[in-house]
């Protein structure tokens, strides 16, 4: 009876120890594979929107938001700006705070250029104060910007009136001559870029001449300004030698400086809008394929090339990808760290930490620094210049 009642025991135990062993199995498998889903849903399962001008309003930064929805597929969403932003702000401004709607939106990049976008990404946040805001750049007032955005990034200006010349020095310029005109001029960021030339050029020995040509805006059209280009540049390099850098403040000039250039041999370290897509392509008669469009890298080779063909090499210079591709690109590739890796703004608002961030997704040398002591998230930017 006794052993009876033992194997009745030991039966028992098996069976009990038998389930205990499944039901750890099952609690272990179901532990481990819930715990990879909620991480994997954590990690991957959001959206960051980004809002640009229209394809004719400003191509580099529509394209460079689409760069993004091909690159994160499904994870990045791209809004534009109506065309008559001026007259449409109110619509605007409803168009962004309605990205907030999705509860899987994590970020939104507002990329304009142009002035009256805050109040959106400040209703975004009181809507919706977990979502991350960047601006890359819209231009509102810098002290609000940085109380109500988190993270705002813009170009450098200023600092351009003194890199510029310093490459001119390094290129061998004696003379640095500007072309602007009274309504661009009128500009803030203009004409503290020029100044800051100016300032430049007395500490670093260069010669500073300014010239005015007819103005583009007030009646005389672009024609009138590049055929006074045409005429005065070959003066001023008559008079200066070619150890001159020439510099112009706006767009159009450039067909003609930098086809004066390859004809006179003066330089040209930065256009106004440093990329290789602005006039070199035109005046260096490139033939690049519809897949090349934004294929830096190779376009730089390719005015390389003919640049050195031409007797220039070390004359003729620029930024290695156009500047309103890359905040885009940027402003979306950053959002996308912050919330994947669960960062502040705090973690993020600093020099040091962009411009490696920079280097790691773009592999490119940048320069960042904080617009004022007092505002470490809104961070102003310089690449690293390319000398063909």
């Amino acid at each position: 009876m006794e052993i009876v009642n033992h194997r009745r025991i030991f039966k028992m135990f098996k069976k009990i120890l038998a389930l205990g062993l499944s039901l750890c199995m099952m609690i272990g498998a179901v532990g481990c594979s819930g715990g990879g889903s909620e991480d994997a849903s954590a990690g991957d399962d959001f959206k960051v929107g980004i809002v640009t001008p229209t394809l004719s309003v400003s191509e580099d930064e529509y394209r460079g938001a689409e760069n993004m929805v091909e690159k994160y597929p499904g994870r990045v969403e791209h809004i534009t700006l109506p065309e008559n932003f001026n007259t449409e702000i109110e619509n605007a401004i409803s168009q962004i705070v309605s990205l907030a709607d999705d509860e899987k939106m994590k970020a939104i990049v507002v990329v304009s250029g142009q002035s009256g976008l805050l109040p959106a990404l400040q209703q975004v946040k009181e809507k919706r104060p977990d979502i991350i805001t960047i601006t890359a750049p819209i231009w509102d007032d810098p002290d609000m910007m940085s109380q109500y955005v988190d993270v705002n990034l813009d170009a450098n200006w200023a600092k351009r009136g003194e890199t510029i010349v310093t490459l001119a020095k390094e290129m061998g310029c004696k003379t640095f001559i500007h072309y602007s005109f009274p309504t661009h001029l009128s500009k803030e960021s203009v004409a503290t870029r020029r100044d800051k030339m100016k300032e430049t050029c007395e500490k670093e020995g260069l010669e500073f001449v300014e010239v005015m040509t007819p103005d583009p805006q007030t009646g005389q059209g672009v024609a009138a300004m590049q055929q006074f280009l045409r005429e005065d540049i070959p003066r001023q390099i008559e008079k200066y030698g070619t150890d001159t850098n020439i510099f112009g403040s706006n767009c159009p000039m450039y067909d003609v400086i930098l086809d004066e250039a390859l004809k006179l041999k003066f330089c040209v370290a930065e256009q106004c809008c440093p990329t290789p897509t602005q006039a070199y392509p035109t005046v260096l008669n490139l033939e690049i394929a519809e897949e090349d469009s934004q294929n830096y890298d190779k376009m730089n080779e390719m005015i390389s090339e003919k640049v050195d063909a031409q007797g220039m090499k070390g004359r003729l210079g620029g930024w290695p990808m156009p500047m309103t591709v890359f905040l885009p690109e940027y402003a979306v590739e950053l959002g996308m760290e912050m919330v994947s890796k669960g960062l502040t703004k705090e973690d993020v608002s600093n020099s040091e930490y962009l411009q490696n961030f920079a280097k790691e997704k773009f592999g490119i040398d940048t320069q960042f620094e904080k617009l004022k002591d007092n505002t470490d998230n809104y961070q102003l930017m310089v690449m690293d210049q390319i000398v063909y």
